[in-house]
């Protein structure tokens, strides 16, 4: 089931996720809507913030990017990252390598907003998948940068917080106006919401 992406201005965005304990049904079935929803809007990560649930999960697939090189470690086998996606990250804890690049990036919640921004550029994470095993990654590349983008979402961290004051201050404009297209929608929700109780 294809799920609503929330925009820039929605407080959801800034909540940092609680942690998941089990892995039920709810959170497998999420995890599969989050991967259908992402590849709908043809993105490569989806945070559950991003879908309304302040919660410590993800979702990524680069599989498609041939333009931006991923190496990829799971478990310590070197593996094709194409052959691990889509990739399901449940409470995932990074480790930042020292080196750091910067590159283009984009974000669901925020429609034809990019920046330039500053990333390590090889990181090992440790997570659960669905099944409830613990996995490790270690990744260089464009999917170290995804999952680096995917985890601030988790902690209520945006792109935008990483952009230079020069760049965030040439978005402001478009910024204000996602912030008043969400709240928009918010009131409009909860009008809906008070009809259709009363």
């Amino acid at each position: 089931m294809r799920l609503s992406i929330l925009q820039y201005g929605n407080p959801i965005l800034r909540a940092k996720g609680k942690r998941i304990g089990e892995i039920d049904e709810r959170i497998r079935e999420l995890a599969r809507n989050m991967v259908e929803t992402m590849h709908a809007a043809n993105g490569v990560g989806l945070a559950a913030q991003q879908v309304g649930e302040a919660i410590q999960l993800t979702v990524l697939d680069v599989s498609q990017i041939e333009d931006r090189p991923t190496s990829m470690k799971l478990n310590g086998d070197q593996i094709d990252p194409k052959s691990a996606m889509p990739l399901v990250l449940v409470n995932p804890q990074v480790e930042l390598g020292r080196e750091t690049e910067m590159g283009t990036e984009g974000c669901l919640s925020f429609p034809e907003i990019t920046g330039e921004i500053g990333r390590a550029k090889s990181i090992t994470v440790r997570a659960r998948n669905l099944s409830g095993e613990a996995i490790e990654i270690e990744t260089g590349g464009f999917l170290a940068r995804a999952i680096q983008h995917e985890v601030d979402h988790l902690n209520g961290i945006l792109f935008i917080d990483r952009m230079s004051s020069a760049a965030k201050a040439s978005l402001a404009s478009r910024l204000k106006r996602l912030q008043k297209e969400a709240q928009r929608g918010a009131k409009h929700r909860q009008r809906a919401v008070a009809e259709t109780t009363l």
